[in-house]
C-alpha cells in the first residue's frame, strides 16, 4: 500500500522540490499516478481523458506545492486538488452520462471461482455507481473507492459534512432501488455503517 511509504516519502520529496530539486517531484508522480488516473477515470469513464486530467492535476500540484499546509496528509491535499481539477474539466467539457434508468441490471456472478466472482462483483458495483447522477456519484466514489471518511470527502468537495452525508445516503438509496441485488453482491456492501476516520487515500 502507498500509505506507509508515502507518509515519510511525500513530505521529504516536497521539501526537496521546494528546495530546488525538481527531480524529486518524479517520486510523487510515481507513487500517485495510478491512483489519480483511476480517480479521474471514475469521473469521466474515458482512459485517455483520465490520463490527461491526471497530468493536469500533477501540473497544478507542482505549481501549488508551497500551498500544502501540512495540516493533513499530502495525499489528502493532492486528491482534493485533483478532484477540483476533474470537476472543472467536466464542467468545461461534460461527459455523456447514462441515466440510472438506462443502466443495465447487473447480472450476478455466474461462477463459483472466488477470485473471478469477486472481480465480477466489483465490476457490478462500478457500473452501478457510474450510472448515478454526478452530485451523488462523486461522494460515493470518494467514500467507497478512495476510502475517504466523510470529513475528508467533504474537504475534497468543498461541501459541509452534512451535505456529503445526505448525498451519500441518497446515492445508496438510488442504487438499492435500481439494483436491489447490488448490496449482497458488493465487496464491501454499500451499507450505511460509518467507516472509521481515515486520512490516507488509496
Amino acid at each position: 500500500m502507498h500509505a506507509a511509504i508515502s507518509a515519510e516519502e511525500d513530505p521529504a520529496d516536497v521539501n526537496r522540490v521546494l528546495a530546488g530539486d525538481v527531480q524529486a517531484f518524479e517520486g510523487i508522480v510515481r507513487r500517485w499516478q495510478g491512483p489519480l488516473v483511476n480517480m479521474a477515470w471514475r469521473y469521466c469513464r474515458d482512459r485517455g481523458r483520465a490520463e490527461e486530467m491526471a497530468q493536469e492535476a500533477f501540473l497544478r500540484a507542482w505549481r501549488g506545492l508551497a500551498g500544502w499546509r501540512r495540516e493533513s496528509s499530502f495525499s489528502t491535499w493532492l486528491f482534493a486538488l485533483a478532484a477540483n481539477v476533474f470537476r472543472s474539466e467536466l464542467q468545461r467539457f461534460p461527459t455523456v452520462n447514462v441515466s440510472l434508468e438506462e443502466a443495465a441490471e447487473p447480472a450476478g456472478p455466474a461462477t463459483q471461482h472466488e477470485g473471478l466472482a469477486r472481480k465480477q462483483s466489483d465490476e457490478t458495483v462500478r457500473r452501478a455507481v457510474l450510472a448515478l447522477p454526478t452530485r451523488y456519484r462523486e461522494p460515493v466514489v470518494l467514500y467507497y473507492f478512495h476510502e475517504m471518511d466523510v470529513a475528508a470527502a467533504a474537504r475534497t468537495m468543498g461541501l459541509p459534512e452534512g451535505t456529503v452525508k445526505a448525498r451519500l445516503a441518497r446515492g445508496r438509496d438510488l442504487l438499492r432501488k435500481r439494483f436491489p441485488h447490488l448490496n449482497e453482491q458488493s465487496t464491501p456492501p454499500l451499507s450505511s455503517t460509518p467507516r472509521p476516520k481515515k486520512e490516507v487515500l488509496q
